[in-house]
C-alpha cells in the first residue's frame, strides 16, 4: 500500500465531503483503540475542526488513559482539535434501572452491550447537531463488511466512513506512519462493551489477519472444503458472522406496494 497516498487521498475526500455538506467539522469518540486514533488523526489533518469526545461507561483505566494520552498528542500538533469528557456510567445504570428485571444471560449481556455503544452514538450526534458537525466512523473493514462487528444504530450508526475500506493491517499500517502512540499500537483491539473487557479475538474466535485472510478467500470464491484445521475453522467463523450479520450490512428493507395494489 502506498501509505503516505491513501493518507493524502482520505483527508482530501473528508474535506471534499464536508465541505460539500456546508458542515463545519467532524466529531468522533476516543476509545483508546487503532481504530478511532487514525480516524480522529485524519480528521484533524483536514483543518477542520475535529472534536473528540470520550464516553466511558465503566471503561478499563488503561483504555481511558491510552484515549486520553492520544488526545493530548494530537491537540499538541493540531489547533483545531479540541476534546470533551462525556461520562457516560450513571447514564447507562440509569437507563438499566429502568428496565424490566432479566434473567442474567449471554442475550442480556449482548443487550446491555449493544446499549453502551447506542448511548455514544446519541452523545455523538447532540455534538454533531450543536456544532454542525458530521459524525465520523471508526469501522474497518473487516468489521464492517466482513463479519459485521459492530452494533447497529451504535458505533455503525455515522456519517461517513473514513477507514471502511482500510483492511485492520492497513489501519496499523497507517498508524504507524501517523505515528500514533506504541501503546495503542500494541494494545489487544476490543470493543470496550463488557465490564471484564474481552478482546475481539476472544469475543470473534479469531484475529484479524486470520479473517483477512479469511475474506479474501471467499473473495476469490475458492472453495472452502479444500482448507482443513485452523484454516477451515477460521473461514467457518468468517462465513457464519458474515452470513448472520448482513442485515447490519445492507440497506433497510423497505416492503414494495405493488402498482396494482394502488389502484
Amino acid at each position: 500500500m502506498q501509505t503516505e497516498k491513501v493518507v493524502n487521498h482520505i483527508v482530501d475526500w473528508l474535506k471534499e465531503y464536508a465541505t460539500n455538506a456546508g458542515v463545519n467539522g467532524f466529531v468522533l469518540g476516543i476509545s483508546g483503540g487503532v481504530d478511532s486514533a487514525v480516524v480522529s488523526a485524519l480528521c484533524a489533518r483536514t483543518g477542520l475542526r475535529t472534536l473528540c469526545v470520550e464516553m466511558p461507561i465503566h471503561q478499563p483505566q488503561n483504555q481511558v488513559s491510552r484515549g486520553q494520552d492520544h488526545i493530548t498528542a494530537l491537540k499538541e500538533q493540531f489547533a483545531n482539535v479540541t476534546n470533551i469528557l462525556v461520562e457516560l456510567s450513571p447514564v447507562f445504570e440509569q437507563f438499566k434501572s429502568t428496565l424490566p428485571l432479566a434473567e442474567e444471560s449471554s442475550t442480556l449481556q449482548l443487550a446491555l452491550a449493544n446499549t453502551r455503544a447506542r448511548l455514544r452514538m446519541t452523545t455523538l450526534y447532540y455534538f454533531a447537531g450543536l456544532h454542525g458537525y458530521l459524525v465520523a466512523g471508526t469501522g474497518n473493514k473487516i468489521e464492517d463488511f466482513g463479519v459485521g462487528f459492530f452494533t447497529k444504530y451504535g458505533d455503525g450508526g455515522v456519517d461517513l466512513s473514513p477507514i471502511a475500506d482500510l483492511l485492520k493491517s492497513e489501519v496499523y499500517e497507517i498508524a504507524a506512519f501517523l505515528k500514533i502512540n506504541n501503546d495503542i499500537l500494541e494494545a489487544a483491539p476490543t470493543d470496550g462493551l463488557f465490564s471484564h473487557s474481552p478482546s475481539d479475538e476472544e469475543q470473534i474466535g479469531a484475529s484479524y489477519d486470520e479473517l483477512e485472510w479469511a475474506m479474501k478467500i471467499f473473495e476469490k470464491e475458492m472453495d472452502p472444503l479444500q482448507f482443513s484445521g485452523r484454516q477451515l475453522e477460521v473461514l467457518k467463523i468468517y462465513k457464519r458472522l458474515n452470513s448472520a450479520n448482513q442485515h447490519k450490512m445492507k440497506p433497510i428493507p423497505v416492503c414494495e406496494i405493488p402498482v396494482h395494489l394502488r389502484n
